[in-house]
């Protein structure tokens, strides 16, 4: 680790040297029965059963279970005495990711938002858990190991010669590797991470992505993801190769070498109870010892690491590159923007210019499939363009403040609360301000019937129709200068559909209607149409002659019908 990764972990084992005493007590407490199991299981069969005393042999074992009962109240207090150490540690983290995030917030004017959030609720308790377990892991291989050789030394000292050397030359191994380990183990904690939260946006999102016609485009980078994690995971397997050789040299190697040199220790005078007692202390305590640390340093050392390294990384103010930007003005430009589902797939816009001032009122027109909702996409940022640039108000739509915009899809979004936690979701709105927005979209029947803003609702609770109305009010009482409205009225009849464009036409900023009838171009200030070769932008007039589509659309249309527009 780091020295500004390592320092809160030496702040916490420094903070109270009491509790590294009682830990150090009762983990010596804890650790009897590794000190005492070979010499008692040697005393029984040698002095006892094997001598014909059976009585002696049940005494020796006696004071063995006796151990376990002493390591069995030391294992509790052990547990306290960690918890005393990692709880201090815990609050000096989450204190820091706090302050952080405010000073944070402070610095970008915005609120900490959930990342914040995120940090608090599952890094800290993450890096202190890993922590417990690391303390936990080195204090019983340290103090088993010491135990072991004292008992080996009771018990036969020559068993040292074929015991220690390959259980070095194991630990060492695991030690020379562990660098490289904990680097793959941090990459593909990273890398799994990074797949569960593409998925968790997709999964959470998959009504936005049918309604942007963006399935393969999320498809191609939730499979990035997935092969990322899968050659982090190959990678390390390939270390952790290293790791099994290591448990094989120093924990499976020592009980080969007891064997093997059983005859030279009888020679100076073992008997069989020794040579047991020898291999119960590499069996039972030795090689278990260091497939704990090598198991916990190996996984909750490198989570450790990486929970602390994410949270001291990140408790200051947001780098400028993740930083939102707000826009200077409502309006929007591509320039020579290309999209494409797919690497090979043909592009469904292709190199377009369009300028969209600020204050202007734009109709999207053209068939089913052709791109409508891509455009809308790319200028909400939902979409990136794989070439060209997307600016609303001079910056680029993925990083523009999400304040500044507002996309409704066709499938409207509710949440289960009430009716005024769902209009006031995108902005603090006053009462009067929820007021005109409810009766300039259309909403005021329903706030009756259900009534009043604190009636509970939820998707399941409302007509499709209805959660349009209600998702329209929201975005009318939100602060943004750009509204892009995605066939989000298809739901609604002619005259509530006109209704609430009209309220939208008259709140200001800057409006683009995917159209779902031909009354929505009619109103507009200018119309777009795709027809898939080109598209065309200017009034309904001039688009009369200019596109033989919108004429044509226009020449069957009757203004007494709800006729759609899906040639």
């Amino acid at each position: 680790m780091g020295d500004r990764v390592d320092r809160p972990v030496r702040r916490a084992l420094r903070r109270d040297p009491y509790q590294l005493v009682r830990l150090g007590a009762w983990s010596a407490a804890e650790t009897a029965p590794a000190l005492v199991a070979g010499l008692a299981v040697a005393r029984a069969v040698d002095d006892g059963f094997a001598a014909g005393r059976p009585v002696t042999g049940f005494a020796w074992l006696a004071v063995l279970g006796g151990t376990w009962l002493l390591a069995a109240a030391g294992a509790r207090q052990v547990v306290m005495a960690v918890a005393a150490i990692v709880e201090p540690f815990r609050e000096d983290l989450l204190a820091r990711v706090v302050d952080g995030a405010l000073r944070g917030s402070a610095a970008s004017g915005r609120g900490a938002g959930p990342a914040a959030v995120a940090r608090s609720n599952l890094q800290v308790e993450l890096a202190r858990d890993a922590l417990a377990s690391v303390i936990t892991v080195v204090r019983s291989f340290a103090f088993t190991v010491v135990s072991v050789a004292l008992g080996l030394v009771a018990l036969v000292p020559e068993v040292l010669a074929l015991v220690l050397p390959p259980f070095a030359a194991g630990l060492g191994l695991f030690l020379l590797s562990l660098r490289a380990l904990a680097r793959r183990q941090r990459d593909f904690i990273l890398a799994d991470e990074r797949t569960a939260e593409e998925l968790t946006g997709m999964a959470g999102g998959l009504r936005d992505i049918a309604a942007c016609r963006a399935e393969e485009r999320v498809a191609a980078g939730v499979g990035l993801r997935v092969a990322e994690q899968a050659r982090a995971a190959r990678s390390l397997a390939r270390v952790t190769a290293l790791r099994t050789l290591s448990l094989a040299v120093g924990g499976r190697l020592p009980v080969l070498l007891v064997l093997i040199g059983t005859p030279w220790l009888i020679g100076r005078g073992a008997g069989p109870g020794v040579i047991l007692g020898a291999l119960v202390y590499v069996t039972q305590s030795l090689a278990p010892a260091l497939d704990d640390l090598v198991e916990g340093l190996g996984i909750n050392g490198v989570r450790l690491k990486v929970a602390l390294d994410r949270l001291l990384r990140d408790d200051g103010p947001l780098p400028a590159a993740r930083r939102r930007v707000p826009a200077l003005d409502g309006g929007a430009e591509l320039r020579g923007v290309t999209f494409a589902y797919g690497p090979h797939a043909e592009p469904v816009i292709d190199r377009l210019d369009l300028s969209v001032p600020e204050g202007d009122h734009i109709a999207v027109v053209g068939p089913s499939g052709i791109g409508k909702s891509t455009l809308a996409a790319l200028l909400s940022g939902v979409l990136r363009p794989d070439s060209g640039l997307v600016l609303v108000g001079g910056v680029p739509a993925d990083r523009l403040d999400p304040a500044d915009r507002v996309l409704i899809p066709q499938e409207a979004y509710v949440f289960r609360g009430t009716l005024l936690a769902n209009l006031t979701y995108l902005a603090r709105a006053p009462r009067e301000a929820v007021d005109e927005a409810v009766a300039a979209v259309g909403l005021s029947d329903l706030v009756e019937r259900l009534g009043g803003y604190d009636a509970e609702i939820g998707s399941g609770l409302l007509s499709p129709a209805e959660r349009q109305l209600v998702a329209l009010a929201r975005a009318y009482l939100a602060p943004a200068r750009l509204v892009i409205l995605d066939e989000a009225t298809c739901h609604l009849d002619p005259a509530a559909e006109a209704r609430a464009e009209r309220a939208f036409a008259e709140r200001g900023g800057t409006l683009l209607v995917v159209a779902h009838r031909l009354t929505s171009a009619l109103r507009a200030r200018r119309v777009l149409v795709m027809d898939g070769t080109s598209v065309r932008l200017g009034t309904h007039e001039e688009m009369l002659t200019a596109s033989p589509l919108y004429a044509d659309l226009a020449g069957h249309w009757n203004p007494s019908s709800t006729q759609e527009l899906v040639p």
